[in-house]
């Protein structure tokens, strides 16, 4: 059993910490659709160290500086929580005996972060993380890193993601993916696979 981490099972969303650093909803969503983009935030889960990112940023919107640099030192102020439902389902999961696994878009530095707040990330089976290798989701080739680090079987793996882009690459690999909606909706697809939940 593989799992995304972000929106599968932590409930990660940079709203969280803007809302308490800006003015109003507007003045968030305007922030993050112009300075702290998806974009630049995807370049540190690809490889880019927070500091080169933040650098970068600052550079172009030194007005933001402060508010740019909250990104990376206040990063685990954008976690709301474990999605506590998925993680129940990884417990049981582990305690039948089934190997379990993260597949995940996750800068090097706050993987690390994350091992620390929420020991279970720690006690999976593996983890293949985007920042570590230096490739994303949906590339291919993490899909296939992640079979062959681990000798695992594409179609005995079942995984699940938030994203519909990633789950359609995970199937392009012969990988079994579903789109994660909530826990009950996972349960009911790992009980239709055959996985003890």
């Amino acid at each position: 059993m593989v799992f995304d981490v972000g929106g599968v099972l932590l409930d990660w969303n940079p709203r969280y910490l803007y809302r308490t650093l800006l003015a109003d909803d507007d003045a968030v969503e305007e922030f993050l659709t112009r300075v702290c983009t998806a974009e630049w935030n995807a370049a540190q889960d690809a490889g880019r160290t927070w500091a080169e990112g933040v650098a970068e940023l600052t550079s172009r919107f030194p007005e933001h500086a402060e508010l740019i640099r909250a990104y990376d030192e206040r990063w685990a102020e954008m976690v709301g929580g474990t999605l506590e439902e998925t993680v129940a389902i990884l417990g049981r999961l582990r305690a039948e005996g089934v190997p379990t696994y993260a597949l995940t878009n996750f800068s090097a530095e706050k993987w690390t972060v994350a091992l620390e707040r929420w020991p279970f990330l720690a006690e999976l089976d593996g983890a293949v993380v985007s920042g570590v290798e230096r490739v994303s989701k949906p590339s291919p080739a993490i899909y296939q890193l992640l079979l062959d680090r681990h000798r695992l079987t594409a179609d005995a793996t079942f995984y699940t993601d938030d994203l519909p882009v990633n789950v359609d690459a995970a199937r392009a690999v012969g990988i079994r993916a579903e789109v994660f909606v909530d826990g009950p909706t996972l349960r009911g697809q790992l009980a239709g696979a055959g996985l003890p939940v």
